[in-house]
């Protein structure tokens, strides 16, 4: 299958790419994106098959359906990373927490969030084709908190591959922080910015297509690809834990096979909610998808409103970091998908010229055919931390809390909610301590051990050894001097 443009074509660029040549560079003409030129049917026939399969079943069987050009070895060992997961078994267990309302938790990996499900075996997936290729790749990744810590993870010395990691400086809990800074692979480089999230991510789209960037790195033999979401190896394998979350609804006699759900996502830069999208039109039985935001919502405005409006929009620092998100990419592939690639550019275009885009009422009503959204504030989201732990016995972080206030306003109570739940506990343990006792301003290891005393929850090896890791990345810079930082990395 190949893949083709969000924004049309500029002439420059190929009309169309191979799989393996998205993923190596991902930024598509005039800035846009690369997409499936067509989405795999996965029907009744589909989901029956696999009604008792392995994830690792499920996962090849689909990557198949999309005809990539990746070797089947590739795949196979890409996907047995999951093995390495809590449950080899179930690498993403789907918890029953309210009558109608199932957890699937996906932070089971090395870095105990959502990320390490696509770039666990992202990273196999691209070194071995910058192997066979002869090439030596500079992967660029922005992060608000999790996408940096697993991208590390997954590319820490592996072959032909080196990468450099932008995070806000303060705008990380401590823990996702010690995770990128403890990092000592020489091929590794964690960079700090004054900036918020949005920052690095515009960074990082200007260097991916800068043509002054990527010669200086052709001198250096160097190419340029990017490990956040813009990038399609992320979005594939994101696509596979959706209808895995539905099976295991039918496996635990929840629905019958064919019932209609909602998949409700909190949502930052939105990979996470597009991969529940593509489940849907290939065939998933989908009611609605519901975004969660935080008070960072101009998703939730996009989705009411038709309206994308950041022209008096900052970054709000919130108890869900991994959200403080304004520009959310992965909506213009759903804009592609609905509107087609003219109309996507000129929205696109003006977003970026403009800070503002507003969709038709007509293009408004088909979205919201599709999605609803609501956003929940920090004192909110504490409280359904503290009272779905004292009546559910269920302990979440704040990120997956604001899914249940959309459950609450956005959802039919006769209909099952698959809540997606994108990071462990430990990730944002001085959040939790303040929602279940109160305590305020605790040091990441003093409210870890107090969560883990009060819910009676091991901190795990990885986490806890974080702290007594030394510090091996403290550079923090300018936003301006990202790109000198880089070269001298290389």
């Amino acid at each position: 299958m190949n893949f083709i443009q969000t924004r049309g074509c500029d002439a420059v660029k190929p009309k169309s790419v191979t799989f393996s040549q998205a993923i190596l560079s991902p930024i598509a003409s005039f800035g846009g994106l690369y997409v499936p030129e067509r989405l795999p049917e996965l029907g009744a026939e589909f989901l029956n098959r696999h009604l008792n399969s392995s994830y690792k079943e499920l996962a090849s069987d689909m990557l198949n359906r999309f005809e990539i050009d990746i070797d089947k070895g590739v795949i196979e060992e890409a996907l047995n990373l999951y093995d390495k997961f809590d449950d080899s078994k179930n690498p993403v267990p789907v918890i029953k927490v309210k009558e109608n309302l199932y957890v699937s938790e996906l932070y089971h990996g090395p870095t105990r969030a959502f990320k390490d499900m696509a770039l666990q075996p992202f990273g196999v997936v691209l070194s071995s084709i910058a192997q066979k290729n002869n090439e030596n790749y500079l992967i660029l990744a922005a992060t608000s908190g999790d996408t940096g810590p697993a991208a590390l993870e997954t590319f820490k010395n592996r072959a032909n591959v080196r990468v450099a990691c932008l995070y806000p400086d303060g705008g990380t809990s401590d823990v996702q922080r010690l995770q990128m800074v403890t990092e000592d692979a020489k091929n590794l480089k964690v960079i700090g910015i004054n900036g918020v999230f949005d920052d690095a991510q515009n960074a990082l789209k200007k260097l991916l297509a800068s043509p002054e960037f990527n010669h200086a790195l052709k001198e250096k033999n160097v190419l340029l690809s990017a490990a956040n979401s813009v990038n399609f190896g992320r979005i594939i394998f994101q696509i596979i834990y959706h209808i895995h979350s539905y099976l295991e609804l039918v496996r635990q006699s929840a629905i019958s096979m064919g019932e209609k759900v909602y998949l409700n996502v909190p949502s930052g830069n939105f990979g996470n909610a597009l991969g529940g999208y593509y489940a849907w039109k290939m065939g998933l039985p989908v009611e609605k998808i519901i975004i969660s935001s935080n008070e960072n919502n101009v998703l939730t405005k996009l989705i009411k409103t038709g309206k994308y409006d950041l022209r008096n929009s900052k970054v709000v620092s919130t108890t869900s970091p991994a959200m403080d998100i304004l520009k959310s990419s992965n909506v213009e592939r759903v804009l592609y998908d609905l509107f087609g690639d003219k109309r996507t550019k000129e929205l696109m275009e003006n977003l970026e010229s403009e800070n503002v885009y507003e969709l038709t009422s007509e293009e408004l009503a088909t979205l919201r055919e599709c999605f609803d959204a609501d956003f929940c504030s920090g004192d909110e989201g504490k409280k359904y931390i503290k009272d779905t732990f004292e009546n559910d016995g269920y302990l979440m972080d704040p990120h997956t809390a604001t899914c249940f206030k959309a459950y609450e306003t956005c959802s039919n109570p006769e209909i099952k909610t698959i809540v997606y739940s994108t990071a462990e506990w430990t990730k944002f343990s001085p959040v939790i301590a303040n929602a279940l006792t109160g305590e305020m301003d605790a040091e990441d290891i003093v409210a870890l051990e107090s969560i883990s005393k009060t819910a009676k929850l091991e901190i795990p090896s990885m986490i806890k050894g974080l702290f007594s890791k030394k510090i091996a990345q403290d550079i923090i810079i300018e936003k301006e001097d990202i790109e000198k930082e880089i070269l001298k990395f290389l």
